[in-house]
């Protein structure tokens, strides 16, 4: 470890100002810098705002036990999704392959299981397709952080081609269709419409998930890595971090949670919906985003992501019990994600002055 390992750090864990052109500091007022700071308390004010306003706009029909609960299982898969892309944000990075990787490794164990008993097909097919859905996606992430990290190649570009070229290959196995009986009813009826103590195995299973990267993220070397990538790569390089294989093991990471969510997603439909993942980066960006993860790279929480997730949730929920036009909730979410953007930009410039 060399002396420029001090330079390893997030830039959120570096507070001191630093002096302005002249010796002297920039005056920046205390509450505006603290502001820049607590992303997820305005994201979740937010969140609070929205759920007052259409508990208030419909009600008895909204913030009830059961849309509380279909909320929370429509927000599962995009809050796994969620948390893979937290880590490739924090790192300035960006997936947008997201939703056909979900495609491609749904098609891959469904074709499995179609051949292998299709829905009367046992638990140990079950479990194959499990992994065959998980490795499919991981092996499709590590090929594009390969190509990021070794090709030099902007991840926009490598994630952009590899949306089309996932997509396509799912396409062509499927002849554009989506097969019957690509889900086993074991799957279906455990993992997709069962409960444990009132709770829906999505929502559990998605909050372990979360968890589990939320530690990683915020108290491992791993986590302080990828913080530090995103703030200052040469540092990082310079302090002996290997920040080629890092990226390859973020989007790894990202594509094995985009296959986990193709496994709930079969468990939840019981289908592949080749065509109905065309948005999902959308979502998922637009959540990370909002929950304070900068695109810019270098800051970031899993905690955030799950406030972030579930504010586009609760607005297309509430804008369907308020009789909304559906076409009119991908406006919104595209507002919002514009607006997001803007007030990290906003942000970033807010630090950069203080």
């Amino acid at each position: 470890m060399t002396a420029d390992s001090k330079e390893v750090r997030p830039a959120a864990a570096q507070q001191q100002d630093p002096p302005a052109p002249g010796g002297t500091r920039t005056a920046v007022p205390d509450w505006l810098r603290r502001a820049a700071g607590i992303g997820e308390l305005w994201t979740f004010v937010i969140l609070v705002v929205l759920v007052a306003f259409f508990t208030i706009a419909a009600p008895g029909k909204f913030f009830t036990q059961y849309d509380l609960t279909q909320i929370a299982v429509n927000a599962a898969i995009y809050l796994v999704l969620g948390v893979g892309m937290t880590f490739v944000i924090i790192t300035a990075g960006i997936d947008l392959s997201i939703g056909s990787v979900l495609v491609l490794a749904a098609v891959a164990a469904g074709e499995y299981n179609i051949h292998h008993g299709g829905p009367d097909a046992g638990w140990g097919t079950v479990a194959v397709c499990v992994v065959i859905a998980l490795a499919v996606g991981a092996g499709w992430g590590v090929l594009q952080g390969a190509v990021v990290a070794t090709g030099k190649v902007p991840p926009l570009i490598v994630t952009l081609g590899g949306l089309g070229a996932a997509l396509g290959i799912a396409e062509l196995a499927t002849g554009g269709q989506d097969p019957a009986g690509a889900a086993a009813t074991h799957l279906q009826n455990s993992l997709g419409f069962g409960k444990v103590l009132g709770i829906p195995w999505l929502v559990v299973l998605a909050a372990v998930v979360t968890a589990v990267f939320g530690l990683v993220l915020g108290a491992t070397r791993f986590g302080t890595h990828t913080l530090a990538i995103g703030s200052n790569p040469t540092a990082v390089r310079r302090a002996g971090v290997g920040v080629g294989r890092h990226l390859v093991t973020v989007y790894g990471l990202m594509g094995l949670l985009a296959g986990l969510g193709a496994v709930m997603w079969l468990a939840s439909y019981g289908t592949t919906s080749i065509a109905g993942h065309s948005t999902d980066n959308l979502k998922v960006i637009t959540a990370v985003v909002l929950g304070g993860t900068s695109l810019f790279g270098g800051r970031g929480s899993v905690l955030g992501t799950v406030i972030g997730v579930f504010i586009p949730a609760v607005l297309t929920t509430g804008l369907i019990v308020i009789g909304v036009q559906q076409y009119w909730q991908d406006v919104a979410v595209g507002v919002v994600l514009v607006a997001a953007v803007y007030v990290d930009q906003m942000r970033r410039k807010t630090r950069e002055q203080a």
